[in-house]
């Protein structure tokens, strides 16, 4: 048995996610996470903004086809990742931004940049969340992640409050899910794939116009060269 802090059970939870960079800018209430960083293997980079971060983990999501991954400080932390938040919505790119918050005995008295962060994000995300136990962190953080690519991808948030990423607990008593699918592959009927294969072929000029999820993927030249003067 070992004694893991809040902090490092995110990075944990992370790294066995994938995740390998982490986009952020340095903060008091998430510096226990940046500890998991360095003890799990995953990449802390740090920007000059937090919108930076956002963009960052977003433009990440898209290349590597997995999750993105950015971190911020509460109340101005968050309100400033908020534009590459719904940047990422409108993109169906799959970001996770994780954002501190107050300690949760201080909730409703002032605390230190204390905002309403859940209802803010709510409507740019697939999913937003707030921990309530250091023991909840690994289970909160792979609902998110399995929302943020299954199906037609999107952003998430959790909110971790910095008291519980302070806390040490045993890693029996918070274990990370191992049997949830980051991403399910839908099945493509074969007559239809046969049909547009066909059409393609008989093309003289073939056009496809795909969105930016379907750019991501990799594609395949058709079977003759294009002609010159045509468009690619």
């Amino acid at each position: 048995m070992a004694d893991l802090t809040g902090g490092q059970l995110v990075a944990r939870t992370l790294r066995q996610a994938g995740v390998g960079h982490l986009f952020t800018l340095c903060g008091g209430h998430i510096l226990p996470i940046y500890d998991g960083c360095l003890t799990e293997g995953v990449r802390v980079i740090d920007c000059r903004h937090e919108q930076a971060a956002a963009h960052a983990g977003d433009a990440y999501a898209r290349l590597t086809r997995g999750i993105g991954v950015a971190v911020v400080v509460p109340g101005p932390g968050v309100t400033d990742a908020v534009t590459g938040v719904a940047n990422a919505y409108a993109a169906r790119s799959p970001l996770l931004l994780i954002g501190g918050a107050a300690p949760l005995g201080l909730r409703g008295l002032g605390a230190l940049q204390e905002t309403e962060q859940v209802a803010l994000l709510k409507p740019i995300t697939k999913g937003a969340w707030s921990v309530a136990e250091t023991r909840q962190i690994p289970e909160v953080l792979t609902t998110a992640i399995r929302t943020a690519l299954g199906g037609r991808p999107g952003p998430v948030f959790v909110e971790i409050p910095v008291d519980l990423l302070m806390t040490t607990i045993e890693d029996r008593l918070a274990p990370i899910p191992t049997g949830y699918v980051h991403r399910q592959r839908a099945a493509a009927d074969a007559g239809a794939v046969a049909q547009i294969a066909g059409l393609l072929t008989g093309a003289e000029r073939p056009v496809v116009m795909a969105g930016g999820g379907e750019a991501r993927r990799s594609t395949a030249r058709c079977g003759r060269p294009v002609p010159s003067g045509a468009r690619r």
